[in-house]
């Protein structure tokens, strides 16, 4: 936890970046780490959780974190949840709670109300589009034979 700590406060002072660090264990040894990237990489998802969830994976060479810990510096946001459980990791460890997040400026209140409204209400409009079509690519997952299921 310390470690993913002074990720996060070193991401700050050394880059100007944001306040956030998580380290992959596996073992007792770390696997991986990641910073929050969003702002120098210009890119919305490079979290400090999902940086550290693709560094990790690439370094196992597996899509899943089975066996894994990650030790992140604050409550992880609703989409760092969602890839935490997607990446099947054992246990989540943090230390900053997800009210200090909104204290300093970063609030996910909007994005777990948005969640949980009917999707003809939500902020942003969703629209379902071509239905049928779509489902081929379904149909064609579900009859090939050497898949691999996640």
């Amino acid at each position: 936890m310390r470690r993913a700590i002074a990720l996060a406060t070193g991401n700050v002072l050394s880059r100007g970046g944001g306040p956030f660090g998580a380290v992959v264990v596996r073992d007792g040894k770390i696997i991986a780490t990641g910073t929050n990237l969003v702002t120098s990489t210009n890119d919305p998802t490079a979290h400090a959780e999902v940086v550290a969830i693709r560094a990790a994976c690439k370094a196992l060479g597996d899509f899943q974190l089975a066996g894994c810990v990650v030790y992140t510096s604050c409550e992880p946001c609703p989409m760092c949840l969602a890839a935490l459980f997607w990446s099947r990791c054992d246990a989540i460890f943090y230390g900053n709670s997800a009210a200090d997040a909104a204290d300093a400026g970063f609030d996910d209140a909007l994005l777990y109300e948005e969640v949980s409204r009917p999707l003809d209400q939500r902020r942003i409009p969703m629209t379902r589009l071509l239905a049928d079509e779509a489902m081929e690519s379904f149909d064609a997952w579900r009859t090939l034979p050497d898949r691999i299921d996640y």
